[in-house]
């Protein structure tokens, strides 16, 4: 029997594993039938998950915790049995903007931008006019993302620049009107401002944490609790997907998909830049080839590693105005679901951690980490800045940031 299940989503290339499972089989192999629901802002996906519209949601990371917090709301508990990516944002600026401060044809140096952004942040502020950056939600990793970035580099995200929540289809078109003086958006929304002439893209978000986590499949734990073999179900449709568009002989025809009206309803072309790390950083150059742009599938990118939501609550903390709580800690840490992940998985072969956190930021070669099943190496998952982030002392952290 055919269990169904319905999933919202963003016109975003992130998007592409509850896609590709629908589109492949890999979901109905599970005996699942996928519906997919497109929204143009995350507050849509948001709402159509917690009234029970959709059943599960490709969701930005932060928005799963604020909701289990009750930041904006009243609280409902949220579950992310699966990140659906790690990765895959970028800066784009205004060209002037993005001449100043970047290097022309290759990706700047975060440091580097940031120190030229500070003089220029600076220059706008006292002549009345702060700069503008746009992101796609309150509660994104790509806000927490650009702030830290901000912050470390001497720009102080509250005082110095003007923060604006911009959905991501949108964000081409606010960089283009001038409502924006830079977006921080995943793909293909910088490519589509490249290609009209409205912005030049300076950073990708990789450059900022190395293996930052983006995306995640998010549902209500009610739901999660009602009908986990469906969702474990849905775990192995989505590792197989994952598996398939990482493959590059199949770039081609996963671009077409996700390119098709229902979906992104984009240009191929773009999202196939995308899917294969080529960026086309400004109008009329040539594309670079920046490895690992978008992150899915191998190191255990799909694993929901605790340690991941508990930096988010971090920096929720440090931007947001609340005080560290040891009580909304634990609550965090029980947001991302590994036990679900590895009941999906075991014995499957897939390679499942033995461990559910580690030390975000200590990793700046290939290395090899224990494996409740298979073999698991990770690379470099540095911040820019050298940061270290230890889990286990949260308001440690919290101290030396302050």
């Amino acid at each position: 029997m055919t269990a169904a299940l319905t999933i919202g989503f963003l016109p975003l290339v992130d998007a592409c594993l509850p896609i590709l499972a629908r589109e492949h089989g890999f979901a109905e192999d599970e005996g699942l039938s996928l519906a997919l629901v497109r929204d143009m802002s995350w507050a849509t996906v948001l709402d159509r998950l917690l009234y029970g519209h959709t059943d599960a949601a490709h969701l930005v990371a932060p928005l799963a915790i604020s909701t289990t917090l009750g930041q904006g709301r009243p609280a409902q508990n949220l579950a992310v049995p699966f990140v659906l990516g790690l990765n895959g944002n970028a800066v784009t600026m205004r060209p002037e903007l993005a001449r100043r401060v970047g290097r022309p044809g290759a990706l700047g140096d975060p440091a580097e931008v940031g120190a030229k952004l500070r003089i220029v942040a600076a220059e706008r502020l006292a002549a009345g006019n702060p700069l503008r950056f746009g992101v796609v939600h309150r509660h994104s990793s790509h806000n927490y993302m650009l702030r830290y970035w901000l912050a470390a580099c001497g720009i102080e995200p509250e005082r110095d620049v003007a923060m604006i929540t911009v959905a991501p289809p949108f964000c081409a078109d606010a960089l283009e009107m001038g409502d924006v003086d830079a977006i921080c958006v995943g793909e293909p929304w910088n490519s589509v401002a490249v290609e009209r002439g409205a912005g030049e893209i300076v950073l990708a978000t990789a450059q900022i944490w190395r293996r930052g986590v983006e995306k995640v499949l998010a549902l209500r734990e009610t739901v999660l609790a009602d009908r986990r073999t469906e969702i474990e179900a849905l775990i192995r449709a989505l590792i197989r997907a994952g598996r398939h568009f990482v493959d590059p002989a199949n770039a081609e025809i996963n671009a077409a998909i996700l390119a098709r009206p229902e979906y992104l309803d984009g240009s191929a072309a773009l999202i196939l830049r995308a899917i294969t790390d080529q960026l086309l950083l400004a109008r009329g150059g040539a594309t670079i080839h920046y490895p690992d742009f978008m992150f899915q599938y191998r190191e255990a990118a799909n694993f929901p590693w605790v340690s991941q939501a508990s930096w988010l609550y971090s920096q929720m903390i440090r931007w947001n105005g609340h005080v560290f709580d040891a009580a909304d800690a634990s609550k965090v840490a029980r947001v991302f679901r590994p036990d679900v992940y590895r009941s999906a998985l075991i014995g499957t072969g897939e390679p499942l951690p033995a461990a559910s956190s580690k030390v975000e930021g200590s990793i700046v070669r290939t290395t090899a980490v224990g494996a409740q099943q298979g073999a698991i190496t990770l690379e470099n998952n540095r911040f820019f800045d050298g940061g270290i982030f230890d889990p286990a002392d949260l308001d440690g952290y919290l101290s030396r940031l302050r």
